[in-house]
């Protein structure tokens, strides 16, 4: 009876410990478990041109290298049959290069870059755009590739300043009653026009608040399709 009993007890002990590892054993994981789903990413293809709203003045009189830029989307962008770029979308930017018109030669020019795309809902894309083409800017044309904006030439105007001071000089000299006199006058209305446009600068590029703007998207870029969204978020702050 002495024998069956330990015996009995150490069948217990074996039963106990094995039910006690059995329980501590982590779960199998299945191996079909389902994989995360991945992201429905549209592309945006490089040459893509959107048209721009500018948000803010800028004159190449007061701008200077690296002054952002802020503008929105003027129109929505459709890429197959869905809009992928909605109306109101925050573009933001920055100056690269800023120059001024010269007293004698060069005219003014700004360079622009443009690098982030804000959607409405707060979704912020990076990107690479640059100037195509300013329709809402007057006198300016586009110098390179690059998107430099320049400053129509100011060159006849600062010739007629010249000939009329020199026709205002030669009128002095009339007054006085002599031909000598009146050609005298002309040389030093001459000399005064001259050194009025050495003096003067030629005319900066300001471009208003509002001015239609020409971006073209240097490189594609991919954007998430599920956080596209045409409505501003709004946060609700408890005080």
């Amino acid at each position: 009876m002495r024998i069956c009993s330990a015996s009995l007890a150490v069948v217990l002990l074996a039963g106990i410990a094995a039910a006690q590892s059995s329980s501590a054993a982590p779960a199998p994981v299945a191996d079909n478990a389902a994989p995360a789903p991945a992201k429905a990413l549209l592309a945006i293809p490089a040459g893509t041109k959107i048209p721009l709203s500018l948000k803010q003045a800028i004159s190449t009189k007061t701008a200077k290298d690296g002054d952002p830029v802020y503008a929105e989307t003027a129109f929505p962008f459709v890429l197959n049959e869905r809009v992928v770029i909605p109306s109101g979308t925050y573009i933001q930017g920055r100056i690269e290069r800023a120059q001024r018109g010269g007293h004698v030669k060069g005219r003014a020019e700004v360079l622009i870059h443009f690098t982030s795309m804000i959607y409405p809902n707060g979704y912020t894309v990076m990107l690479g755009g640059s100037v195509e083409n300013t329709p809402g800017a007057e006198r300016t044309s586009m110098k390179d590739s690059e998107g430099t904006i320049r400053q129509d030439s100011d060159t006849a105007k600062k010739a007629r300043e010249t000939v009329g001071a020199a026709a205002t000089g030669g009128v002095i000299g009339g007054v006085a009653g002599w031909a000598k006199g009146a050609g005298i006058g002309a040389g030093i209305g001459g000399v005064a026009g001259l050194a009025v446009g050495m003096l003067s600068r030629g005319a900066d590029v300001r471009l208003e608040p509002g001015t239609s703007i020409e971006m073209e998207i240097q490189r594609e870029i991919q954007v998430d399709a599920s956080r596209i969204s045409a409505r501003r978020e709004v946060v609700v702050r408890n005080e």
